[in-house]
């Protein structure tokens, strides 16, 4: 990671990591691809690796971030999709001209239609939004229980209840603050 900025949090959902590069929504919002550089770092993490990003593209991926938060929050809650956000999705998908390849070890592999083109690596992510948002794929969508945080995550537990979008951040962090308030209350009562 690049010294001076905020670790990624990486799932292992495409779309809902993406929509992580922004955390803590309902908190002190913590931008984690504030600059074209941090977009090219965080695509090739994910197997959608660029050569370069311009400040336009990087606007372009933000609006896809945002539409894709607010489709798989209304998702999750079982609201109305917002058209604007459907609109950009489906814009997203449509201009991107990557292709699934398949490598010598039986896994599925992206190539980009050129090593800098931003637009098609957006284009997958759109792509993998509009299959967790269309029921596609074994899970469910849901928020994150975090008053801060309430992300939209992909559920793929076995029992669908999940609670976080990541144990590591948001659960530990909930968890801790639920203990030290029990703890507090058992000294004080």
């Amino acid at each position: 990671m690049r010294a001076g900025f905020p670790d990624f949090r990486l799932g292992t959902v495409l779309a809902t990591s993406f929509t992580g590069t922004l955390s803590e929504r309902h908190g002190d919002a913590v931008e984690r691809i504030p600059t074209p550089q941090r977009l090219v770092d965080w695509l090739a993490l994910n197997g959608l690796a660029v050569d370069s990003c311009t400040t336009a593209q990087l606007e372009l991926a933000r609006e896809l971030r945002e539409s894709i938060h607010a489709a798989a929050t209304a998702a999750a809650i079982q609201d109305a999709l917002p058209a604007s956000a459907v609109q950009v999705i489906n814009d997203r998908s449509a201009q991107g001209r990557a292709a699934a390849v398949l490598t010598a070890e039986g896994k599925r592999r992206w190539r980009l239609s050129s090593a800098s083109c931003v637009e098609d690596a957006l284009s997958v992510i759109a792509a993998d939004a509009i299959s967790i948002i269309a029921g596609e794929r074994d899970g469910r969508l849901a928020l994150c229980a975090s008053p801060s945080c309430q992300a939209a995550f992909f559920d793929t537990s076995q029992s669908r209840t999940r609670r976080w979008c990541d144990m590591n951040t948001c659960g530990n962090r909930e968890k801790k603050a639920r203990f030290k308030a029990n703890q507090h209350k058992n000294f004080s009562g």
